[in-house]
């Protein structure tokens, strides 16, 4: 048994595709199926059931990949004290992103990280929140910037901090006369609203969604966006109002910009965190990200 064969059968069943799990490997199809058939004839059971529409675990296929992973990790873990060891502050961070929530974070973030570590290298993946959460905990990002709650029970994770929850609403608005008066707008009185939001998958959606549920009623949505811009500057020309995390709010990059309103109390926040793999080794530079993540941040706050 080879650790290659153990990695290529965690591919396989996060793929649940040949095609796909020898594309992600970069091998060719028939060399990882020749593989595959190698390790199952010297385990002497199947691991996957193959039809024409599909690859599925059978019951010794889930339990081979329970210990698969946990000897993948060990070697990992091997491989980054080694290098911490060897090399110091040098190293590589591969750091997932919300794409909006990060263009105006990372620009703060980065320049200072760097300009403390500038051996290390930062690799940046951008995706949904639902996408990140799954590449974090197959390992495929070391830490990704996130928001609470977090939905897969693997991930652990460190706190940047509360960000509050504004109203963008057009220029046109009856609401929008609030920003001179001071006058603060609870969620409900947006129940005959039209709301523009963003697409299924992304977390801010969800916490949408939820605000407007609890304070009893359910959105009627005009429009949805896979980009927070998009759905902002939809705002600005009259289509509807939306949701909007102050940090994106406070930093508009469209001619096309909304007026922005504080929430009546409570007010709706996010908490944004830094997840990662519970159990997961952290080299020396992904723990140097982190810090410099949440005193960047604490700054803006202040």
């Amino acid at each position: 048994m080879e650790l290659r064969q153990l990695q290529y059968v965690l591919q396989i069943a996060a793929e649940r595709n040949f095609s796909r799990a020898a594309d992600k490997l970069h091998i060719a199809q028939p060399s990882l199926s020749q593989q595959l058939s190698k390790l199952e004839k010297e385990l002497g059971v199947l691991l996957f059931q193959r039809n024409t529409s599909s690859v599925e675990l059978t019951h010794a296929g889930a339990k081979f990949i329970e210990q698969a992973q946990t000897i993948i990790d060990a070697v990992e873990l091997l491989r980054q004290e080694m290098s911490d060891i060897s090399q110091l502050r040098t190293g590589r961070v591969v750091v997932g992103s919300m794409p909006i929530t990060g263009a105006h974070l990372l620009p703060h973030v980065l320049p200072v990280f760097k300009e403390k570590y500038p051996e290390v290298d930062i690799n940046l993946l951008e995706d949904s929140s639902m996408n990140l959460e799954k590449l974090t905990a197959n390992g495929q990002t070391d830490l990704s910037l996130l928001s609470l709650p977090l939905e897969i029970p693997a991930l652990t994770y460190e706190i940047l901090g509360e960000e509050r929850i504004d109203l963008a609403v057009p220029p046109g608005h009856p609401l929008a006369s609030r920003l001179l008066t001071g006058v603060r707008t609870s969620l409900e009185e947006l129940k005959d609203e039209s709301f523009i939001v963003l697409k299924e998958g992304q977390g801010f959606r969800k916490m949408t969604m939820e605000l407007c549920l609890n304070s009893g009623f359910n959105p009627r949505i005009v429009f949805e966006s896979n980009n927070m811009e998009t759905v902002q500057s939809l705002v600005a020309t009259g289509m509807g109002v939306t949701l909007v995390p102050h940090f994106i709010a406070r930093a508009p990059r469209s001619e096309f910009v909304p007026v922005y309103l504080p929430l009546a109390e409570p007010v709706p926040t996010r908490t944004l965190v830094i997840a990662y793999r519970r159990g997961r080794y952290l080299s020396k530079a992904a723990e140097a990200f982190i810090e410099t993540f949440k005193t960047t941040v604490a700054g803006l706050n202040h």
